[in-house]
């Protein structure tokens, strides 16, 4: 009897394959322990009701829409650039990946806007989130952010979002960070990050080479910490350019051009070996591209994080002809109002200036969040908007880099 039952498992395939995943299964951490707890709750009984919720309680700690924050401190890093460091108001700050981002939602003057920067402290600091923020010229929250938030002011964020950080197991461990002015604050997260991972010390292959783009000497953010950084880890290789040096300066100067990265960047292993990551102005990053194609660097091996909507879009292929960057054209909401802004101002910008939102985050195009549909009229959607087949199909766009180029009806 036993021996027709052994017979009977070993050909039927079903069986196999159940008795194969059970023996997996006791491989994974964990898993016996879970098990021993299922034959103790068992055993009291349980109908399992006390538990009801822990699994949707547990993955909203660690995946919060919201966040409550306060600035706890103002660091001044340039003349330029602050750091604003937010701890957790009412809830414990989740984890997160270096080089991902939180939406810092504001309201100046009765604007309710938003924008995304990247976290610029590491993942094992869970007591706070440090945002680098760089003047911008003529910049709406940047400005506001830097002249007038002081410790002890509120806000809400999103939680941690976004795809650019290194996954060793797809990525490597041969990385090239190119950043631009603001950039650094992804590239200083996953820097101390490598510095902390054991992974990283004991593999004496790993490596980062940071290329530090700013325009003037004095405009370097974290400077003094990276230079102890780089002494202190030997994974860690930094070259600084400066693109409008003094009279004084003798390191490197000028543009980042496929020669100045092939001799900068250039060991014992080819340029295409190697993972790309680049952070910076939309002007920049979008540079940093072509010159990485012209050293024939395949696109899975460059990522780039979007800062935010192009500028200048009428510069930009597609841009129709006839349609001038400082034109003026009506955007009506379907069944709540309508006003006028010039077709320059990404969509998304106009429509909170006059009261009206969509849910965003990114603000560069991919995360799809602000998705509106265009009912009537035209709009100019860039190469960042990373749009579906069918949004095109049927007439969304990503508000936050879409471009009104004809009065439009929309609805949101």
């Amino acid at each position: 009897m036993s021996n027709s039952s052994t017979m009977e498992s070993n050909s039927n395939p079903k069986a196999q394959q159940a008795s194969s995943r059970v023996n997996i299964l006791h491989a994974v951490e964990g898993y016996d322990q879970a098990l021993a707890h299922q034959k103790q709750l068992y055993q009291t009984g349980t109908d399992f009701t006390e538990q009801k919720g822990a699994v949707a309680n547990t993955v909203a700690s660690l995946h919060p829409k919201r966040l409550h924050v306060r600035v706890s401190e103002v660091i001044e890093d340039t003349p330029t650039t602050k750091t604003l460091r937010l701890v957790g108001v009412s809830q414990t700050l989740p984890p997160f990946q270096a080089g991902q981002y939180i939406n810092l939602f504001v309201n100046i003057d009765a604007t309710a806007t938003a924008r995304p920067y990247a976290i610029s402290s590491a993942p094992q600091t869970r007591e706070y989130y440090d945002l680098t923020i760089k003047r911008v010229a003529g910049g709406f929250v940047s400005n506001y952010l830097l002249d007038s938030v002081t410790a002890g002011d509120e806000f809400e964020t999103s939680g941690p979002m976004g795809t650019f950080y290194h996954n060793p197991l797809f990525h490597g461990t041969d990385l090239v960070f190119i950043a631009g002015g603001s950039g650094i604050a992804p590239a200083r997260s996953m820097i101390i990050n490598f510095a902390n991972n054991q992974f990283v010390s004991a593999n004496k292959q790993a490596k980062m080479h940071l290329v530090y783009t700013s325009s003037y000497e004095d405009d370097v953010i974290f400077e003094q910490e990276l230079q102890q950084l780089a002494k202190e880890h030997d994974f860690l290789t930094i070259t600084w350019v400066i693109t409008r040096p003094t009279e004084q300066h003798t390191g490197k100067t000028g543009h980042l051009t496929a020669q100045m990265l092939e001799d900068i960047i250039g060991d014992d292993k080819p340029l295409t070996d190697k993972m790309f990551y680049v952070c910076g102005p939309t002007s920049f990053h979008d540079f940093c591209a072509d010159q990485l194609r012209l050293l024939n660097v395949k696109a899975r091996r460059v990522r780039i994080e979007c800062n935010g909507p192009p500028k200048q879009p009428q510069n930009l292929p597609g841009w129709p002809a006839n349609v001038k960057p400082t034109d003026v054209i009506t955007v009506t909401i379907k069944d709540q109002g309508s006003f006028e802004a010039r077709v320059d101002e990404p969509l998304l910008n106009s429509m909170e200036r006059h009261g009206y939102s969509a849910e965003n985050a990114c603000r560069s195009g991919e995360c799809s969040l602000c998705r509106v549909k265009v009912l009537t009229g035209t709009v100019f959607n860039p190469s960042e908007a990373k749009l579906r087949t069918t949004d095109e199909a049927y007439g969304w766009c990503h508000s936050c880099v879409a471009f009104p180029t004809s009065n439009i009806e929309i609805m949101i």
